[in-house]
């Protein structure tokens, strides 16, 4: 050993981020073939979470992202506090995933057309959905029908956020309000469910779309599994809540793999009626 000193050191000459384990299949997958795949399983296919700023790279033409509002931030008007201060809590996941607050909309375009695009990130807060996040899917809307441009968003989220109480609550109107004059104007709405899209985002704008999509095996409901079947006192089916579960039973329109979701939003943009065409304005 004493005459092969390289075998002592041979571990950190390997970078430590190379693979990564599959949480649904345990497979060790080699990072890059991650990367080429975005984010899903070559083994079985599963579909890792990705953050906001991934979905923005795999969804849009490179280049074409105008974020709007990126610098709104919540206030604690309640006070809220449990094992530690609500704005300590906003503090850490701004640190961790460089965002304001859990939603980011802008301008984008796809295969050439204008839309207006919006998504959640779930590494901030579980995606829950507080004033901001409500002002910003209100916002996105309205950008929306002011442009006559198509709107996409792709929610990932825990649900009402229970720091802002009836504030967050009132965010599932507001954003249904708001989607109800875009639809009365002609505006041509595609919602796109990752895992997890639950609770009051569920229940407000994410299933009020013309076409709703979901990710293969994504979770989709309001109230989770456990406290269903503890209201009901019954067993739920086998795969209760899943996407392939509400496409069976026609809650959602259709199940995209990531792989396809840019060819089949850029086929259902093709039908809207504010075509996208005309490149889209910059950000004011």
């Amino acid at each position: 050993m004493a005459n092969l000193p390289w075998l002592r050191h041979r571990k950190k000459d390997i970078p430590g981020d190379l693979w990564v384990r599959c949480p649904s299949c345990d497979a060790t997958v080699f990072n890059k073939d991650l990367d080429d795949r975005l984010k899903t399983c070559p083994k079985c296919s599963f579909h890792l979470p990705l953050s906001s700023h991934l979905r923005v790279a795999y969804t849009l033409d490179p280049g074409s992202w105008q974020e709007f509002d990126a610098g709104m931030e919540t206030l604690d008007a309640l006070g809220f506090m449990d094992r530690k201060p609500y704005p300590a809590k906003l503090a850490e996941s701004a640190l961790s995933t460089g965002c304001k607050e859990a939603m980011r909309y802008g301008l984008g375009t796809l295969d050439g057309r204008a839309l207006v695009f919006g998504t959640l990130e779930f590494r901030f807060m579980g995606g829950s959905m507080g004033v901001v996040v409500g002002e910003k899917v209100t916002r996105a809307i309205e950008l929306a029908l002011r442009r006559r441009l198509p709107l996409v968003l792709v929610s990932a989220s825990g649900g009402a956020r229970m720091h802002e109480g009836i504030l967050s609550l009132m965010q599932m109107a507001k954003t249904c309000s708001a989607l109800h004059a875009y639809r009365e104007a002609g505006g041509f709405y595609v919602s796109l469910c990752t895992h997890p899209t639950t609770g009051g985002v569920t229940a407000s704008w994410a299933m009020a779309a013309d076409v709703i999509l979901a990710e293969p095996g994504a979770l989709i409901g309001f109230a989770g599994p456990r406290v269903i079947e503890g209201t009901i006192k019954k067993k739920l089916p086998a795969g209760f809540q899943t996407a392939e579960f509400l496409l069976e039973k026609g809650q959602i329109d259709g199940i995209v793999s990531r792989t396809d979701v840019r060819p089949t939003l850029a086929r259902l943009l093709a039908y809207a009626p504010w075509s996208g065409l005309a490149p889209a304005a910059s950000a004011p």
